[in-house]
């Protein structure tokens, strides 16, 4: 896993490079314990689900949580919440930038929210209802909320040029796959019998489109947008098919929303004055790990 982080965070670091051309946009960090060290960008704010959920649902009347063994078996100080057994992708990618490590929005408080905040939350959706088999969860549309917070607190605690800050900040978002698997597949959801897969797939891109909007809004301008993966040939699917292969059907059904979301940010980079984006194709890249394993 470490080789695909990675290749996510390189590919991330080429669009930093890319759209950051000013050199007054580099400022210093302080990272306890660390000394100072230059950052690229002012700071990270995350959003998404359990890929890059570092701790969010810890405190939640959840079933999906992460802060036990095995996970962080490799991180130092143990499981935090992290469905992983060490560093996630925006883990890597924040100590790549010199940034610290991004805190949890349920555990960032004073000097921290600076850096940026995780306001990622396992079993979330870009859909409100999505994941509620897990009980308690994040949905996108209130992870956005607690960003607005997040800005409220910045400001009454006198953190200057604010809004300067956010510009030349990263926003990261990677969502969309609870809303197949833990809604769209899931048998007590309706949702199959009321969209074909192009009717869902606009609806979901409907939504996640005025919701990139209301970031925008609210100051970002700078976006690295995680694609859904091969839905098909994720563990959980696998489990069902007798010999344990992928599920093309399944692969197919995510193919109307991958297509959506890059036309999407495109229309967005056009209409939108300042916005700019980087997506990762990370169905692509899962297909070459299958295609080219030994390579990896």
């Amino acid at each position: 896993m470490a080789y695909n982080f990675r290749l996510y965070s390189l590919c991330f670091l080429l669009f930093v490079l890319l759209v950051n051309n000013n050199n007054n946009s580099v400022i210093l960090c302080q990272e306890e314990g660390s000394g100072t060290r230059s950052a690229l960008v002012p700071a990270m704010f995350i959003f998404g689900d359990s890929l890059i959920d570092n701790g969010n649902n810890n405190n939640l009347a959840s079933l999906a949580k992460a802060n036990y063994f095995p996970y962080g078996i490799d991180f130092n100080g143990g499981p935090t919440g992290r469905f992983s057994n060490g560093l996630t992708m925006v883990d890597v990618i924040a100590e790549l930038l010199g940034l610290p490590l991004t805190p949890p929005y349920s555990q960032a408080s004073g000097d921290q929210m600076r850096f940026g905040i995780n306001y990622a939350s396992a079993a979330a959706g870009i859909l409100d209802n999505t994941g509620r088999n897990f009980v308690g969860r994040i949905p996108f549309n209130q992870q956005i909320t607690n960003f607005e917070s997040t800005l409220n607190q910045l400001r009454n605690n006198g953190a200057g040029e604010v809004e300067e800050a956010l510009a030349k900040s990263i926003f990261f978002v990677g969502m969309g796959s609870n809303d197949y698997l833990n809604n769209y597949l899931m048998p007590n959801y309706n949702t199959k019998n009321q969209y074909d897969p192009q009717e869902y797939a606009t609806l979901l891109t409907q939504q996640y489109n005025q919701q990139l909007i209301r970031l925008y809004n609210l100051g970002a301008r700078k976006f690295v947008i995680g694609g859904v993966g091969l839905m098909g040939c994720i563990p959980s699917i696998l489990a069902q098919s007798q010999n344990g292969a992928c599920s093309e059907e399944v692969n197919q059904l995510v193919l109307p929303f991958h297509n959506n979301v890059r036309s999407m940010l495109t229309s967005l980079n056009s209409n939108l004055p300042g916005f700019r984006f980087s997506y990762i194709d990370i169905r692509n890249m899962f297909q070459d790990l299958l295609a080219n394993s030994r390579q990896y």
